[in-house]
């Protein structure tokens, strides 16, 4: 069971700009709609939209925000309840346009307390009537609908490339020319363009006339023989469809003695209305925080990670388009990676479907296109079984970066032994240089470990602890990254759910608290009613319900990864990793280990248990009054958020 926090309020306050010339609208009974302009000049432009005389305004009136402007009247793309933004009769909304390629509409209706009969949309809400239309706007065109919009980077598996994507109306021959001053892009690289089609959807509402929007052609390119560290300057476009700004970002090193990474899942995208899913306001603080993280890195590489719950369109189209919207300040300038979700993927047909998997139709009907179309990961494809569907892309692959070995697998496909996938994990981290990445971080979609109520109790869980924690342990992963419950949870190092104190074992963090606002309910079980309503066993050492993400930096020898709350950008856990091909412990630096933080508590957890000698005043206090009082206090801040190093 999911639970829908409410935190809308922080994200509802518009900004309001003084408009000097209205453009008057169709009128459709007394009350006059107006617009500050007809014509937009680039995705994300401001139109305002303001009514006058509306008599007898009930909490059920509403603007429907519509596009393209013969869509039906129950087709809209969003809707705002005008109650919250009218006063006397008079209104005004500012409704910031993603260019979909289509001109927009909005039109006024009268609205009715829902009954019985009304139909709900995908989170049980009643849908607005549309029985009593009241006004019409003129229609709202954008002056370049093949704009270069949703510019984002990826890596390739050559570390002297850089991936690039964008989208236009039509497949016009595009380029994306690149350089290391912003006044001389002295190299240009030609752009190739693909698209899909409503019928290469898999059911409704994403093959419907209400999901569907035309997703224009997604053009894709490579920046090629870039130097190791240098920032470079691009633009994608060309003269007939017009050029991008320039954007830059700072080339991939070459055997980089450092990593930087910042990393999430199921963060989802904020639009300014309600729509036919539930969307992620707080995907807005998210993107705040990482942009700010990115500025104090500078002129360090870095790469984001998205591990997947990307956009939460769930088959309507037009969410697609708001999220590459929302995150091209950070995707233009930095490398954003993905492995595929369950509200990607899932549907009632998809190849791999065991009974113990709990696969549904999570995915809206979009079986994966869109999330292969829109994204270019350097991984494995999935064969469609039917002729002229686009196949399953950006399933699994891994990718070196300074000195972590990144690994994106799919919980959604085939991942049993035997499978296509299973081998290639096992051979990508039987084969992967140690003395040149150090820490390998895995990461997938569905957790291995998890204290959530519903994760514990389904078969996937023990499955994926079954089938893969055994190469994980096999192969020395320092830590493996999850997302999908909404949360953040940290475990100790683990075999088998048993905390691991000799050796080199994986942490599991879960870190699906980018965005994604259904929080787990604490809810009892009616087979076990004494039980804890949400138990943490004892291989669950913190956990955490605010969103954010976490941030990794490592250097040969240590790992550290911090998470970052998005309700206050400050750090709330951290844990170390030693590199678990250090030869002689002893000649190392002999703090180096697993060990977790918050604040000023710390403790160790490594083999021999002992404190790290940190400055704290708590852990000064325990040490003062004894052994006994030594074990309490390290029992109760194992359960804390706390300072924590593995050693490797």
């Amino acid at each position: 069971m999911w639970n829908r926090m409410g935190h809308a309020s922080v994200h509802h306050i518009l900004c309001i700009s003084m408009v000097v010339l209205f453009v008057k609208v169709t009128l459709v009974g007394a009350v006059s709609l107006e617009l500050s302009t007809t014509t937009l000049t680039s995705s994300g432009a401001t139109v305002n939209i303001s009514w006058n005389d509306l008599e007898s305004l009930t909490k059920y009136d509403w603007l429907g925000i519509y596009t393209p402007p013969e869509s039906l009247d129950n087709h809209y793309i969003g809707y705002i309840n005008l109650s919250e933004h009218t006063s006397d009769g008079k209104g005004f909304f500012s409704f910031p346009a993603v260019n979909m390629r289509a001109p927009y509409e909005f039109r006024l209706f009268r609205g009715y307390p829902p009954t019985a009969d009304t139909a709900l949309d995908e989170d049980s809400l009643p849908i607005p009537s549309t029985v009593t239309r009241l006004a019409v706007s003129h229609v709202v065109e954008f002056s370049n609908y093949n704009e270069p919009t949703q510019v984002h980077l990826s890596l390739t598996s050559n570390p002297t490339e850089m991936a690039v994507m964008y989208v236009t109306k039509e497949p016009v021959k595009t380029s994306v020319r690149y350089g290391k001053e912003s006044d001389n892009l002295s190299h240009t690289s030609i752009a190739s363009a693909h698209t899909y089609e409503q019928k290469d959807m898999c059911h409704a509402p994403a093959n419907s006339s209400l999901g569907w929007r035309d997703p224009g052609y997604t053009h894709f390119s490579k920046m090629i023989e870039l130097e190791p560290g240098v920032r470079y300057f691009y633009q994608v476009g060309s003269t007939e469809s017009g050029w991008s700004k320039i954007f830059s970002f700072v080339a991939p090193e070459i055997n980089g003695a450092e990593t930087n990474a910042l990393l999430f899942g199921d963060m989802g995208t904020y639009v300014p209305y309600k729509t036919f899913n539930w969307v992620q306001y707080e995907s807005v603080n998210t993107m705040k925080w990482l942009q700010r993280d990115l500025e104090e890195l500078g002129t360090k590489p870095t790469l984001v990670s998205h591990i997947g719950d990307i956009a939460y369109a769930r088959g309507y189209s037009w969410l697609w388009d708001s999220f590459f919207q929302q995150v091209e300040p950070v995707a233009a300038s930095t490398p954003w990676h993905v492995c595929i979700g369950n509200h990607e993927y899932n549907f009632p047909s998809q190849p791999f479907k065991p009974d113990w998997a709990p696969y549904g139709k999570d995915g809206g009907g979009e079986c994966g296109v869109p999330y292969s179309m829109r994204f270019a990961m350097p991984g494995w494809t999935l064969p469609a079984k039917t002729s002229n569907v686009p196949d399953t892309k950006n399933l699994y692959y891994s990718l070196d970066s300074g000195v972590v070995h990144f690994v994106w697998i799919s919980t959604e496909t085939d991942f049993t032994p035997g499978s296509d996938q299973y081998n290639w994990i096992a051979e990508d981290l039987k084969n992967t240089n140690r003395q040149k990445t150090p820490f390998i971080v895995l990461q997938g979609h569905r957790p291995m470990y998890s204290t959530d109520n519903k994760a514990m109790r389904i078969m996937f869980t023990t499955k994926l602890i079954e089938y893969l924690e055994p190469l994980l342990v096999e192969h020395k992963v320092s830590l493996a990254l999850w997302g999908h419950v909404h949360k953040y949870e940290r475990t100790c190092p683990l075999q088998n759910k048993i905390c691991m104190d000799k050796g080199v074992f994986p942490v599991h963090l879960v870190i699906g608290m980018g965005g994604q606002d259904w929080q787990p309910i604490d809810q009892p079980r009616s087979d076990r009613p004494s039980a804890p309503i949400f138990p943490q066993p004892p291989w669950s050492m913190f956990r955490s319900f605010e969103f954010g993400y976490i941030k990794l930096h490592a250097n040969k020898t240590l790992m550290t990864v911090r998470y970052i709350g998005s309700h206050d950008g400050q750090v709330h856990d951290v844990v170390e990793f030693s590199s678990p091909i250090l030869e002689d412990h002893e000649s190392a630096d002999p703090d180096l280990g697993a060990r977790e933080s918050f604040g000023e508590a710390s403790h160790s957890v490594q083999a021999d248990s002992m404190f790290t000698g940190i400055s704290m005043f708590p852990l000064t206090v325990a040490f003062v009054l004894g052994g006994a009082v030594t074990g309490v206090a390290l029992w109760m801040y194992s359960r804390q958020p706390l300072y924590v190093r593995v050693q490797g």
